[in-house]
């Protein structure tokens, strides 16, 4: 093994690095790391810091996951952007898309909507929260689409299809839906709604994701997630 996957491994749990290994291995993923090392070499500035790129697998080993909430990119503003899809650091204005998510929340289960965004609470109780890309550059919302990232989350996602039972996948929006065709439907809950984004006009609005994923957990026979943070 080279010098670059053992820091790889390093860098991510051992459940998920067992898991994904195959992946780490292939050119397109070390093309990554390249590329993050020669934008970090130009004096590119890159979200979420190094150490966090993996925080949502990091916080949430393969064998714990319940529930997956899939974003997009990570934040482009500084300090925002922290490895878990949709969460910010305390000390951050929460962003829109989640007040919204906190709305929803409000009118659906027992939920006080916090004055923080930080749902590291949520990662430590089973919800995956995966962004298909997993850096952006500063200020450059989208950046590193390109880079190769999605074929590795796209791995991610199917790698939990294939080897997990029960979990709920939580899709908001049209580019989260595309990704239900990596999912078997018939060994997993796929809940699906627009985007929390003021963008969509309050369409998120009533889709009771949080509710429903509890109630198919208790069908299960798992513990239900505690929303409140």
């Amino acid at each position: 093994m080279s010098e670059q996957l053992k820091a790889t491994k390093v860098q991510i749990e051992d459940g998920w690095y067992n898991a994904l290994e195959g992946e780490f291995e292939k050119p397109y993923f070390l093309d990554i790391q390249q590329f993050l090392r020669d934008e970090a070499g130009h004096g590119k500035t890159i979200y979420p810091p190094a150490a966090q790129i993996y925080n949502a697998f990091d916080t949430t080993p393969f064998e714990d996951v319940k529930v997956v909430i899939l974003g997009q990119d990570p934040y482009h503003g500084a300090e925002q952007a922290m490895g878990l899809s949709f969460s910010v650091p305390e000390g951050v204005r929460v962003p829109a898309s989640l007040r919204n998510v906190y709305k929803e929340l409000a009118s659906d289960v027992r939920f006080s909507i916090p004055n923080h965004g930080d749902l590291t609470g949520w990662a430590k109780q089973g919800v995956f929260l995966l962004n298909a890309m997993l850096t952006v550059e500063h200020a450059t919302a989208g950046s590193h689409r390109k880079i190769g990232w999605q074929t590795f989350t796209d791995a991610v996602i199917e790698k939990l299809s294939q080897e997990r039972e029960g979990l709920i996948f939580m899709l908001w929006g049209n580019f989260a839906k595309k990704k239900s065709i990596l999912i078997d439907d018939k060994k997993h809950s796929i809940l699906e709604a627009a985007h929390p984004s003021p963008l969509a006009r309050n369409a998120f609005s009533g889709c009771k994701h949080f509710s429903k994923a509890n109630e198919i957990l208790s069908v299960q026979g798992q513990n239900p997630i505690l929303w409140q943070i």
